[in-house]
């Protein structure tokens, strides 16, 4: 039998350290777009805004590599410390779901979507107040990063 290569090890790591509260609302926009092209232009609004971006998961290639199929599936982690560090501050466990995640997956029907957990109720199981200053902030620029990525 043929060792699995490094990066299904990697894959499987970094998607095992992921954690966000299971009551989180899914916010979910259809793209207009092909796959490919929405997920660069959601890199690319990350850019422009200054953020970080500190990794790209392809779902799909990790499927692919197990033996198994997945339609198009990448999650793309990324996010600020001058952002992010007062959530941690007010409650250091905000660390299991930050930085923020965004999905952009093509479901059976071959539309394309963007989605990420409602910051709120990230927050708020992780005891963070759903009022705390930075959960507005983050709200609206996902919003507008989205819309950014999903409108024509």
């Amino acid at each position: 039998m043929t060792p699995k290569p490094i990066w299904t090890a990697l894959y499987l790591a970094l998607t095992a350290m992921i954690s966000t509260p299971a009551g989180a609302e899914l916010i979910r926009k259809e793209s207009p777009y092909p796959f490919g092209e929405t997920v660069a232009r959601f890199e690319a609004v990350i850019k422009d805004r200054g953020l970080n971006q500190f990794a790209k998961i392809d779902h799909a290639a990790g499927a692919k590599q197990a033996g198994q199929e997945l339609r198009p599936t990448v999650l793309i982690i990324f996010g600020s410390a001058a952002v992010g560090t007062p959530l941690m501050q007010a409650q250091q466990t905000m660390g299991l779901s930050l930085p923020l995640k965004a999905l952009v997956w093509q479901d059976a029907d071959g539309k394309v979507w963007l989605g990420y957990d409602l910051p709120a109720d990230i927050a708020k199981e992780r005891g963070v107040a759903a009022d705390h200053p930075v959960i507005s902030k983050i709200t609206a620029a996902l919003n507008a990063m989205s819309d950014a990525t999903t409108k024509r």
